[in-house]
């Protein structure tokens, strides 16, 4: 008389290959990833650091608070970020494009700020009015504050770094750089006119980001899909040294699914 016997499965390389899906993204393709998939990164990547620095520096340009600090930006970083999830990216990818979705928002607001004025900024003298030791830089130089006042004796709401040095005193004078709308801060005159300097740090921070998404996007894909459990072999065992071998029942074949989206939580 014959008896089914369980073989028992190794659990450890499905566990691992969970794991991996779930942190780094399913990745199921054989070599260079489909350009269909590059470009939808790449459009996903460029829509969000658009929309993070479009929203800030529109937000700078009118004079909108709630746009010109960021806090749009960051909605526009959330957003993406679920996106993200949605296509079924792997969970350290999501977490990498979200670090960088933030700096990038953390960082526009200056940028714009620095923008606005480069292109509508006029120069005008300031009066110092104290001077604040505020320590050391990184590299040993002593870093200054000073409160000015304009020609019109109104205390600036903010306080002046570049041009403050040991050397100044209140009532010297100092150039600073007005938006003729009062919409962005003054800043000093001699961080000068360029966009050189926010266009530089708001191009690195975007191009990480839509680097980011490329391969979080990448890795996305998913070609299979099998079952969640690990399937179990049986067979059949001789109950006497008489009877010959019990051929194994082979596993039910997995079902494929052509270019078919991670679902975020591994292979199934």
């Amino acid at each position: 008389m014959r008896r089914l016997r369980r073989l028992p499965s190794a659990p450890e390389p499905l566990l691992m290959a969970h794991l991996r899906t779930t942190v780094w993204g399913p990745a199921e393709f054989v070599g260079l990833p489909p350009r269909w998939l590059v470009v939808e990164g790449v459009l996903a990547g460029t829509l969000g650091a658009g929309a993070i620095v479009g929203t800030t520096l529109v937000g700078a340009w009118t004079g909108q608070p709630w746009l010109a600090d960021g806090k749009a930006g960051l909605v526009c970083a959330v957003l993406l970020v679920l996106y993200l999830v949605l296509v079924g990216a792997g969970r350290a990818l999501i977490g990498i494009v979200a670090l960088l979705a933030v700096c990038l928002a953390i960082h526009a607001p200056e940028a714009s700020a620095g923008i606005v004025l480069a292109h509508r900024g006029v120069v005008r003298p300031s009066v110092v009015m104290s001077v604040e030791d505020g320590g050391e830089t990184a590299d040993g130089h002593g870093l200054y504050f000073c409160s000015v006042s304009d020609r019109h004796g109104v205390p600036v709401k903010v306080r002046i770094r570049r041009g403050c040095l040991r050397t100044t005193r209140p009532g010297d004078a100092l150039l600073l750089l007005y938006d003729p709308e009062v919409r962005v801060p003054p800043r000093s005159a001699e961080s000068g006119r360029s966009l050189t300097a926010p266009l530089r740090a708001l191009g690195a921070w975007s191009a990480a980001l839509v680097g980011g998404c490329v391969i979080a996007v990448v890795r996305s894909l998913r070609l299979s899909h099998t079952a969640a459990a690990p399937s179990t072999t049986w067979v059949r065992e001789a109950s006497g040294p008489d009877e010959g071998p019990a051929p194994a029942v082979a596993p039910q074949p997995s079902r494929w699914l052509s270019g078919s989206r991670s679902s975020g939580s591994g292979p199934g």
